[in-house]
């Protein structure tokens, strides 16, 4: 293997670099499947850059995308969703839902980190509602899967997730865009009401209507539609609904400001005085962590970054650098380990704080590489 310059020919706009590329004196710049997302980087990396290679670097095959996967759940799902609460289901709509479940199965087996970051980087994909559910059944996965529950169990908990508000679709859908104020009554009717929609759509699967029916209880009693409390509560509807409340309370709507990952599971750590089941919202901390892979924070040294992926202790995840300790973007983004005491985290910034910075929007692929493409 040679060490050579890189070169204006070894980049294009859109790329994902199909090697490591390295400064002159052996640190390591930007890893392999970092996006080329601007002018900037090529200059910067043409003038600073050198990597290993024999020979001119090959267009790579299409990768396969967590994204990708993702993104398609989330339209294939709106579609359906719409037929079924028309009552204008297809015949197959239960393999139909299988399919799509399967979609999210494959994304969080891809890559469990990409699909949970996806929950807050990437909102503007599809509607909300559909977009919700599809969020909803990625953490739900990843919780029934930590509970060591069988594979039927899975598939209980990501089908109930997908179907979850379709008793209240257009409703779901107009509270988020318009601010429209709270129909308590019809809030606490749909769980029933998605029931009823999907037995007419063919669905006769008791487990999976269970889980949508319970999906608002609360273990002391003060949930809907029926009041249960505790253990009359099944397991897999406590799942669903820990995932529900996680992944609504992050999301942007227009009626309310999204929380802060860690700020989510804190209130949710309160609640479990109360509504939650104490000993899952521990598992959902354990599981997602102290600060979930998505999240934005600032280190000490003054840089602004992204939780990439899970450190050695849940208090010291990987981060990747997005913002200079001054302000300005960076044009290649810088892989920080927060055991380091400069990079140790500071503070979680919300999206409107990191908005404010006015940086570049972020896409996912420039942190995750190429299994974060969405196009």
């Amino acid at each position: 293997m040679n060490i050579r310059k890189v070169t204006a020919a070894d980049l294009k706009l859109g790329m994902l670099l199909p090697w490591d590329v390295y400064g002159e004196n052996g640190a390591l710049l930007v890893r392999k499947g970092h996006l080329i997302a601007s002018a900037n980087q090529i200059a910067y990396l043409i003038e600073r850059g050198v990597f290993e290679d024999g020979q001119p670097p090959e267009e790579a095959p299409e990768p396969p995308s967590v994204l990708r996967k993702l993104n398609a759940a989330y339209l294939e799902l709106h579609t359906l969703l719409q037929a079924v609460s028309l009552g204008v289901a297809p015949p197959d709509v239960v393999r139909k839902l299988d399919d799509i479940a399967l979609l999210v199965h494959a994304a969080v087996d891809l890559n469990a980190d990409i699909a949970t970051a996806s929950v807050l980087h990437n909102q503007q994909a599809a509607p909300y509602a559909a977009r919700h559910s599809v969020n909803t059944a990625v953490i739900a996965v990843l919780l029934a899967r930590a509970r060591q529950r069988s594979r039927n169990d899975v598939m209980t908990v990501t089908l109930a997730a997908l179907t979850m508000n379709v008793g209240m679709l257009a409703y779901h859908q107009r509270w988020h865009d318009d601010a429209e104020p709270l129909d308590r009554i019809r809030m606490q009717a749909h769980p029933e009401r998605s029931v009823q929609l999907l037995r007419q759509a063919g669905v006769n699967d008791e487990a999976w209507l269970q889980c949508v029916l319970h999906h608002h209880e609360n273990e002391d009693g003060s949930g809907y539609p029926h009041g249960k409390v505790g253990a009359q509560i099944p397991l897999l509807s406590k799942l669903v609904a820990l995932a529900d409340r996680y992944c609504a309370r992050i999301s942007e709507r227009r009626y309310k400001p999204p929380l802060t990952p860690n700020g989510a599971l804190r209130d949710m750590l309160l609640e479990a005085r109360t509504t939650l089941d104490t000993n899952l919202v521990s598992l959902v901390i354990r599981e997602l962590g102290i600060y979930p892979i998505g999240t934005w924070v600032r280190m000490v040294n003054g840089e602004v970054g992204v939780v990439s992926r899970r450190g050695l202790q849940s208090t010291t995840p990987h981060v990747e650098s997005v913002i200079g300790p001054r302000g300005a973007p960076l044009q290649v983004f810088l892989q920080r380990d927060t055991r380091n005491a400069l990079h140790a985290i500071r503070e979680v910034l919300s999206s409107a704080q990191v908005a404010a910075l006015h940086a570049p929007p972020l896409r996912m692929a420039q942190v995750w590489g190429r299994a974060a493409l969405a196009d």
